[in-house]
């Protein structure tokens, strides 16, 4: 069973994001929050799997609230969640650690499954629109060189963290460069071990960071 806290400021949001997720036999809502000092509490006291943390709350926001619980041992998946297509918030939330974020107008399928993935340890690339968010927040370097940060990457681990900047699976990432998923999954590990990330929003936040992508590039093309 997937422990789901609910961290928003609405009722009326709170009450529908448990109907949906109550529905699902592997899910279980075990505590709500109406503001981010209310969700740390209740964070610490109910060990959920999961938290869904809105941005916009009082006392203590989203932003906030996450960035302290992904400090302590043990911490929950934290799914942000957003009214705005465009929130500088959310891609600080993403750098701080969050798994992800969705919109709060996001169908009740998309929610319980992402819920699920996250709660897998996965993290929520695959959307446009946090690859655009990241675009607009990162100011990327000029170019030149390797950053030191991605120095000590093999070329091929470069090659598997472009792509996962580009939001491809590993499957996907297999396809493009003729490896198993096995192989590309270790090149993904070596990667957020070298590196110190805790996952791949975090990779992905990197590489426009050091300008190993650069926003506006072409999506990448098969090389059969």
């Amino acid at each position: 069973m997937i422990r789901v806290l609910l961290a928003d400021d609405q009722t009326l949001v709170r009450d529908g994001f448990r109907s949906i997720i109550e529905r699902e036999p592997d899910l279980e809502v075990v505590g709500e929050a109406g503001d981010g000092r209310a969700a740390l509490d209740r964070a610490r006291r109910l060990a959920p799997d999961v938290v869904l943390m809105d941005i916009r709350m009082p006392i203590l926001d989203g932003l906030e609230a996450t960035r302290r619980l992904l400090t302590v041992p043990d911490h929950p998946r934290v799914l942000i969640l957003t009214t705005f297509d465009r929130n500088e918030y959310v891609y600080h939330a993403l750098k701080a650690g969050a798994s992800g974020f969705l919109l709060k107008d996001v169908r009740a399928g998309q929610l319980t499954e992402a819920i699920r993935t996250v709660a897998a340890g996965e993290s929520l690339l695959s959307p446009a629109i946090t690859r655009r968010l990241i675009e607009d927040f990162v100011q990327a370097p000029p170019p030149g060189q390797t950053p030191t940060p991605l120095a000590e990457l093999t070329e091929r681990e470069l090659d598997v963290l472009k792509l996962i900047a580009r939001g491809l699976a590993n499957a996907e990432i297999a396809e493009h460069l003729y490896l198993s998923t096995a192989t590309v999954k270790t090149h993904v590990n070596r990667i957020l071990s070298k590196l110190g990330l805790r996952d791949r929003v975090q990779a992905v936040v990197l590489a426009y960071e050091t300008g190993l992508i650069k926003p506006g590039q072409p999506p990448p093309h098969s090389s059969a």
